[in-house]
């Protein structure tokens, strides 16, 4: 190669730091702006140390993404190779490819100028598959082999027929590395002298060629994997039309695809798999030919001419011994790369349908086909060779598949209905003819994502297993073994959250916060038999934690109770989590902990302390089957505090400032000294106050509705809740007759835990007498949400603070009694102007300027990789 052909190619294929400047800051503003969700999975210094990064393809907008990726972790724009239909005219598009890195693929000598760039220090950017694979079918054989290597294969439109992936990233690998190889042995072997004929050869320093020879050549397969897959219509289909007039079907396809994968809701996971090493196949009579290679080649071009153009017959016998690693490495590469998808509970489903058929099922109960895809959920998160999705990973956004209101299934049903796949007929699924129908390569994902779907997923072995396993349990699970992948679920679900909110972000509330016990939900079951009569469901107060009643839990264990402590939502792990829930979500662990524990007894009692005994009563009143009394301590009707009465007026104004840009946290947060710092948050969130005066909204109109034995615990002189509390609470239980306040000379607020008055022997006590208690007869279909309030239900908080003023200077019991009676009138609230409003709630929160906090979003980010785990993950696991 001439310095003049040399020097040309440079001008041709250089690298604008200014068009990709401009371009990676264009991207970061769009990133922002649109609604697809890029997350970067791997070890960030693998992207410093890789020099081959090889992506499947699906979209054509994603073959910019990667490049970005690379710049944005390490600065260096890279290389990639791109079709050759874009650099046919020499026009503005071709020219702007070229000066972002672009190199047609049919340029003639590709590998060695990649090899150079390599060498010079650049990266490069290669899809081996040639082309978007739109099917998503990557093997020849629809389900992989144990024992053997799938054998990889795409279709190609231009040939139309299946074929085996391109070999040019394995070729460039192993050419590279040979040459790397080669001029090493020669150095070592008394030809120092060709280190000094390369490094002009390439245009480099000795120095910079002997530090680019030392390091082995890595290459990174990686998987883009997108979910989910929306086939209505969108605002780019619709422009394009208005503009273009009529769409070929293949526009339209992409536009309607791609175009929901960036305008609408989609995670974008991009996975980097493990390195390989191409040098790792060189053995030791490799590397002594390599030599002799590198040792007669005049330029870089020679490394890799094709044997048959090679003058010399030993030189052809040479590169047709190496070349026989050409086909494993790329095989090698393929099976990383298609092992790193991102599986989704849609691939699960997809691949459960295509099972179905193939065993010449037609229809299947919706209940059984939703039970599979939880137990096969649950199958595949044991796996240890797979990567999951978030949807599978956090139990939150599965666990409503028991009342069929599981979002990823219900989304990726609908779309299937929609297109005509399946319907939904009598309580079943009935697959339809085009479901199992071919479709064409380019209308596919338009016509038939399910299949989409399973093509996608059919290398990971573990899933297929998942699901076949979940099949044979389907017909034969029992109530206690579903109950116990429920408790599961609820472990995993503090484990996502704690690292979810402890990452660095949320460092300036988390590292103030005193609370040193495990925040973990705990289940004790009795042995042997792991079944008692009567289980305890234990539920803690606002801020705490199971740990703040395990005294109660561990007591009522040694009694043989089966005992489930409930974690609410939001507590255990950050205040910054409980900023972002709701009363409902205490309501839903509530709900949740009593199915689980119903699977292991034949009656319950519900131990609620403070928040978690108004949450136990709206829960009562909702009339669970199995429910054989509730003991109520500390409930709050009433609170000492009256700022609390402030408490919605300050979270809107919270809610109205939170846009206001670099706030502080003062409206957020305020500080908490607790009784118990060891369990308790130290900080409160506004929004969790807001949410607890809701709660005791909610339980003052729900009382009435209890009909069942109530036990009220209360000290005589709480600090927290107001003791007229307990009368006020007993008066509103008109439902039932069996009722007792006992007062407890205290105080202290923490009864329970304390112990206070020998409290833990008046829960044992409880529980022995519900056990007399003659269950209503109530259906088991009962159990679940129909009955309890819903998000966005409104309660008159207005009302209960009247409420609370008119019953202030009720008489308290100091001695056990039955309570019942009329209720006193209620009074009327002051009326205050919007200032006098606005200088209240200042005034009693203690602020004196405006200093906001934007607020957290309703639902953050999820993290890619965990932050530090909690030291005791698991520390009441059942037996």
């Amino acid at each position: 190669m001439t310095p003049d052909f040399k020097q040309i190619e440079q001008e041709q294929f250089a690298i604008h730091p200014a068009a990709c400047e401009w371009t990676m800051r264009a991207m970061s503003v769009l990133r922002n702006r649109v609604d697809i969700n890029i997350k970067l999975h791997g070890e960030r210094e693998h992207i410093a140390q890789g020099d081959i990064f090889m992506f499947n393809h699906f979209a054509r907008f994603e073959t910019f993404i990667p490049q970005y990726l690379i710049a944005l972790e390490t600065g260096v724009y890279c290389r990639s190779v791109a079709s050759s239909e874009f650099f046919v005219e020499d026009n503005a598009l071709s020219k702007y490819l070229r000066a972002l890195g672009g190199v047609p693929n049919n340029y003639a000598r590709l590998l060695p100028f990649l090899a150079e760039e390599i060498l010079r220090g650049g990266k490069v950017v290669i899809f081996p598959e040639g082309g978007m694979v739109k099917d998503r079918r990557v093997m020849t054989d629809e389900s992989p082999f144990i024992g053997r290597r799938p054998d990889y294969s795409i279709y190609s439109r231009s040939a139309d027929q299946r074929r085996a992936h391109h070999t040019g990233a394995a070729v460039l690998a192993l050419g590279l590395d040979g040459f790397k190889t080669g001029l090493s042995w020669l150095i070592e072997h008394g030809h120092p002298d060709e280190i000094l004929r390369w490094a002009d050869i390439l245009g480099t320093s000795t120095d910079q060629l002997r530090t680019a020879i030392a390091k082995p050549t890595l290459m990174f397969p990686a998987n883009i994997t997108f979910h989910p897959l929306r086939v209505d219509q969108n605002l780019l289909a619709r422009g394009a039309e208005m503009f273009m007039g009529g769409l070929s079907p293949k526009m339209a396809e992409e536009l309607i695809i791609e175009g929901n994968l960036i305008l609408k809701r989609t995670d974008m996971d991009i996975r980097l798999g493990d390195p390989v090493y191409p040098h790792e196949r060189f053995n030791w009579l490799d590397q002594r030919l390599l030599g002799r290679i590198v040792r007669h080649a005049k330029t870089v071009d020679d490394l890799f001419r094709p044997a048959r153009d090679l003058p010399r017959l030993g030189d052809r016998v040479i590169q047709n011994t190496l070349t026989r690693h050409v086909h494993p490495l790329r095989d090698q590469c393929m099976a990383v790369m298609y092992s790193n998808i991102t599986l989704n509970v849609s691939h699960l489903a997809a691949r459960l349908m295509k099972m179905m058929l193939a065993d010449g099922e037609t229809e299947v109960d919706i209940d059984r086909f939703d039970k599979t895809i939880y137990l096969a959920i649950k199958n595949v998160q044991q796996a240890t060779n797979v990567h999951l999705h978030r949807g599978i990973l956090n139990p939150a956004a599965y666990i409503g598949i028991f009342d069929h209101k599981c979002p990823q299934i219900r989304q990726f049903i609908d779309s299937a209905v929609q297109l005509g796949l399946i319907e939904r007929r009598d309580g079943k699924y009935c697959f339809l003819p085009k479901l199992q129908a071919e479709a064409g390569f380019d209308q596919i994902r338009m016509d038939n994502p399910v299949m989409v779907y399973a093509n996608e997923m059919a290398p990971i072995q573990a899933a297929w297993d998942a699901l076949k396993a979940a099949r044979k349990q389907i017909g034969k699970i029992k109530p206690a073994e579903f109950a116990r992948l429920r408790f599961d679920d609820e472990m995993r679900a503090w484990q996502w959250n704690w690292q979810k909110f402890h990452r660095p972000q949320f460092a300036t509330i988390n590292d103030q916060e005193t609370a040193t016990l495990s925040g973990a939900p705990y289940l004790h079951l009795p042995e042997p038999s792991r079944h008692s009569k009567t289980g305890i469901l234990v539920v803690h107060g606002f801020l705490a934690s199971p740990a703040e009643l395990r005294n109660v839990g561990d007591h009522l264990a040694t009694q043989g109770h089966a005992v489930l402590g409930v974690r609410l939502s939001g507590h255990g792990t950050s205040p910054h989590d409980l900023q972002t829930r709701n009363w409902q979500d205490w309501l839903a662990s509530v709900q949740r902990g009593y199915d689980i524990l119903s699977a292991f007894c034949d009656r319950v009692v519900i131990v609620g302390f403070s928040t978690g005994a108004a949450l136990s009563a709206i829960f009562a009143a909702s009339h669970p089957p199995r429910l054989a009394g509730l003991l109520m301590a500390s409930a709050p009707l009433k609170f000492r505090n009256r700022n609390l009465m402030f408490v919605p007026l300050l979270y809107g104004a919270n809610k109205l400032m939170g846009w206001v840009p670099n706030a502080g946290e003062m409206l957020g947060f305020r500080p908490n000294q607790s009784e118990h710092p060891e369990t308790n948050y130290r900080h409160i969130p506004i929004n969790g106050l807001y949410h607890l005066r809701r709660a005791v909204a909610e339980m003052n109109d729900r009382l009435a509705h209890i009909d069942i034995p109530v036990l009220i615990l209360q000290a005589d002189n709480d600090q927290i809740v107001d003791p007229v509390s307990a009368n006020m609470i007993a008066r509103r239980l008109t439902g039932t007759i069996n009722k007792t306040v006992r007062m407890l000379e205290s105080d202290r607020h923490g009864v329970l835990n304390e112990n206070i008055g020998d409290a833990l022997d008046q829960v044992a006590e409880f529980v022995r007498q519900s056990e007399d208690f003659t269950l209503p007869d109530r259906p088991e279909a009962a159990i679940g949400a129909a009955a309890l309030p819903m998000p966005g239900s409104e309660v008159d908080e207005t009302a209960i603070l009247l409420r609370d003023d008119a019953d202030e200077n009720l008489p308290i019991a100091d001695t056990e009694a039955n309570t019942d009676g009329a209720e006193t009138s209620e009074a009327n609230s002051p009326l205050l102007s919007a200032r006098d409003k606005s200088l209240a709630i200042l005034a009693r929160a203690g602020f004196g300027k405006l200093a906001v906090k934007k607020d957290i979003e309703a639902e953050p980010a999820l993290p890619d990789e965990p932050a530090q785990k909690p030291t005791d993950l698991s520390p009441a696991q059942p037996e």
